[in-house]
């Protein structure tokens, strides 16, 4: 099964557009819609409404959910040829997004030519923008038009992370203009800008899981400059235990899955057993997925055997992604493995996570509750450029756990404390009642020195 790109799910905030975390092959449309679409009518169909169909069979042919959000899709197809304008491009695209609008699902979406050709190259690894992941706020009613954008996570090193953004805060506002309504593509090309612009930003942060669901807390403004950044998909570092001297920890932090994802994991989790690492920490926070295949290629070089994801569409459990002894990393067996997560662990990182969980391989998952983005989408190609992301199928943990609107539990709770004023000089104004900072920034320096002061201990 080739595995596409992920995101949340959700859209890159900045040059690098979302990353579709998919485990089904890629499905194209060569052509214009067959007779047997068009409807019974005494007109003839125009072009526009051939394309129109294109993107409505998609949906008919691939979504996961065949009650299609409890509607007729076949009567939504006759209602949308009689009643929405389609003369020109712009309106056929206008009714396209209205029409997968009337889903409920953010991440069945419709990609313009020029996204859907950045979308094709958006696994070289570096970002030009705020280096933002967003959603839409999960507990906010989409239907009604009035959902907020929120944080699925920052990019590692990227300009929101370093002004203090953090996973799960509700972007208000972008340069003033609310978010309530808007689009995630019109979210994604407002934070879009030159390098060496600024974009300001109202927040809030709240409690709670699930990508931003609440906000409830006091506005919080940022000024966020855009960049280009290079995104390391793998950062390792060797961490002495001022507690246990004899126990060194090897810390691996897995930023995003690209391609080289599994190759370096693989190398970091070598080198560090070289070194004398007898315990391992594998940071998988703010880490919004990305290659679906990468993560299952990381779970194989440290689970021994069992199932580790299983992907069911409507008519149930399709395919399951198991072990492979043979791909195994030597020096590995027996050293405890500890997982952090938070709001911004999502899509193929929630895959991972609950891989290892479920297995038994990770002793502890310390952290908080992850993003719940268990969907997977494939991408339909139109035939004037444009394409329709579909979702097909969704994720479950290997004990049939559905990760969509859940997320990972973790074993340890504690919240991973914010960066606010590192960097861009200021960032976010925290409020003294917010919360607690219980795991550092993720990172090798703030993660080694709480485990020379002991503070990892009890996880193993």
């Amino acid at each position: 099964m080739a595995a596409s790109t992920s995101p949340y799910a959700a859209v890159v905030a900045s040059r690098r557009p979302l990353l579709l975390a998919a485990a089904a092959a890629l499905l194209t449309t060569t052509g214009l819609a067959s007779p047997a679409l068009l409807p019974p009518a005494a007109h003839a169909v125009t072009t526009e409404q051939l394309l129109f169909l294109e993107a409505w069979r998609a949906v008919d042919r691939a979504y996961v959910d065949k009650a299609f959000n409890g509607q007729s899709w076949f009567r939504v197809r006759e209602r949308y040829l009689k009643e929405e304008q389609m003369r020109t491009r712009e309106e056929t695209y206008s009714a396209v997004r209205k029409l997968l609008a009337s889903l409920d699902d953010p991440f069945t979406r419709f990609l313009e030519p020029e996204r859907l050709a950045a979308l094709r190259s958006g696994t070289k690894g570096s970002v030009t923008g705020v280096g933002l992941e967003i959603a839409f706020a999960q507990q906010q009613k989409k239907q009604q038009g009035q959902a907020e954008v929120a944080v699925v996570a920052p990019a590692a090193g990227g300009p929101a992370e370093r002004a203090g953004v953090r996973a799960g805060d509700v972007i208000a506002a972008i340069d003033g203009r609310p978010t309530a309504g808007m689009s995630l593509y019109e979210a994604s090309e407002l934070l879009q800008g030159e390098e060496g612009t600024k974009v300001a930003l109202t927040l809030r942060r709240g409690g709670g899981g699930g990508g931003g669901g609440g906000g409830a807390g006091k506005p919080l403004s940022v000024d966020v400059t855009r960049r280009r950044v290079e995104i390391k998909a793998v950062e390792s570092r060797l961490c002495a235990d001022g507690a246990a001297k004899s126990s060194p920890v090897g810390y691996i932090r897995l930023a995003t899955f690209n391609n080289n994802s599994a190759s370096a994991s693989a190398d970091a989790a070598a080198e560090l057993a070289r070194k004398g690492a007898t315990r391992f920490v594998l940071d998988l926070r703010n880490n919004g997925g990305g290659v679906f295949a990468s993560a299952v290629a990381i779970a194989r070089q440290w689970v021994p055997k069992g199932d580790l994801v299983l992907i069911a569409d409507a008519q149930g459990v399709r395919d399951v992604y198991s072990a492979d002894p043979g791909e195994l990393i030597a020096g590995l067996e027996g050293k405890p493995l500890v997982v952090l997560v938070n709001r911004g662990t999502a899509s193929a990182a929630e895959v991972l996570a609950g891989a290892l969980k479920d297995s038994g391989r990770a002793k502890r998952v310390v952290g908080e509750r992850t993003y719940g983005k268990g969907l997977i989408q494939t991408v339909v190609d139109l035939s004037d450029g444009s394409g329709v992301a579909v979702t097909v199928a969704r994720y479950q943990t290997p004990s049939g756990t559905d990760i969509n609107k859940i997320g990972i539990r973790p074993d340890v709770e504690a919240a991973t404390g914010g960066g606010g004023g590192v960097g861009n000089g200021g960032g976010v104004e925290e409020d003294a009642s917010a919360e607690g900072s219980a795991l550092p920034p993720p990172g090798s320096d703030a993660l080694c020195k709480l485990i020379a002061d002991g503070g990892a201990d009890a996880w193993f």
